[in-house]
């Protein structure tokens, strides 16, 4: 069986998709899985095990000049890649009509079918376009996990029970923990709103530090390289400001740590998917939707409204590393 997955971005929902993909293997242990889904985010794809193919497409950027002769010769190299096979499955996980207009694009096999969601889940994004192009519109109860979202879709599209255990599949090339005392802060996140103050960071920073860690400061724009800047110029020589790195090489760095402790953002989810020991902050109560699943073990998410507490961070990291 030939099933091609597409979930295109962002960065969180793509990790995201990833126990859905392992549950397909453990359910038809001879299908071949291909992926479609932002170049930007291929480097995770190309990681997920079960994956044999990556289609990587760049329609957040086509939609800025959309019949420029660049756009128009990329697509068609797109679609001809993604047409290259016919497909008996395809699952949109998005839910938007950039994910409808690729479902339908893509190519099925004799009796294939193109399946979606029927509705919109409370928390995300869904535009009625990808049930008009699926043959098979799949009703997802309103209230529900991102990752449980994508696995009973699959579940549902291709006649599975989901298996008891979730396992990302996530590879990295370093090995875990690799006998760092480092703990990366993921500080950054796409709204200022679900940051964590800077001075919150330096406390705990400074408490990390006098137990014998390090601290690692990821950064992906300009914005969050001065905040790094600034934790690591108050932390002193116990704080490295890292080099700006792709998803596959901050994948592998993360790996090598010692656990993350992190915002609500895509590398958090990362660092969940890794196994690693693990704090999420959330200044939302929407740690339900894409935190950590339960039981809470290695990773655990704390919120708090207008941001939680250091006290609060230090006592679930304890907690994570036991």
């Amino acid at each position: 069986m030939k099933i091609l997955i597409v979930k295109l971005s962002s960065l969180g929902d793509v990790v995201h998709a990833m126990p859905a993909v392992q549950d397909i293997r453990a359910a038809w242990g001879d299908a071949q899985v291909d992926w479609v889904v932002e170049r930007a985010f291929a480097p995770l794809a190309q990681r997920c095990e079960g994956v044999r193919r990556v289609i990587a497409c760049e329609l957040r950027r086509w939609r800025k000049a959309p019949l420029g002769a660049q756009t128009r010769s990329e697509w068609r190299a797109f679609r001809d890649e993604l047409r290259s096979e016919s497909y008996d499955a395809v699952i949109d996980l998005q839910g938007l009509t950039k994910s409808a207009l690729v479902a339908r694009v893509a190519r099925l096999a004799p009796g294939g079918k193109r399946f979606a969601l029927a509705n919109q889940t409370e928390g995300s994004s869904y535009e009625a376009p990808t049930r008009w192009v699926a043959d098979v519109a799949v009703r997802i109860e309103p209230h529900v996990h991102a990752i449980t979202r994508s696995r009973e879709l699959c579940a549902k599209a291709l006649a599975y029970l989901p298996p008891r255990w979730m396992r990302f599949g996530l590879h990295s090339a370093a090995r875990q923990g690799d006998g760092t005392r480092c703990v990366a802060f993921v500080h950054g996140t796409s709204r200022d709103d679900k940051c964590w103050p800077e001075t919150h960071w330096i406390e705990l920073g400074h408490r990390l530090i006098a137990e014998g860690h390090t601290i690692g400061l990821p950064h992906g724009s300009d914005a969050e390289r001065e905040r790094s800047e600034r934790i690591a110029q108050a932390l002193g020589d116990g704080a490295q400001v890292w080099p700006r790195l792709d998803l596959g090489q901050l994948t592998d760095r993360l790996a090598a740590c010692a656990g993350v402790i992190g915002v609500d953002s895509g590398l958090s989810h990362i660092a969940v998917a890794l196994d690693l020991p693990h704090v999420q902050i959330y200044n939302f109560d929407t740690a339900w939707r894409t935190g950590p699943l339960p039981p809470e073990g290695r990773q655990r998410a704390v919120f708090a409204h207008p941001a939680p507490a250091v006290d609060t961070v230090w006592q679930a990291w304890g907690l994570a590393r036991q």
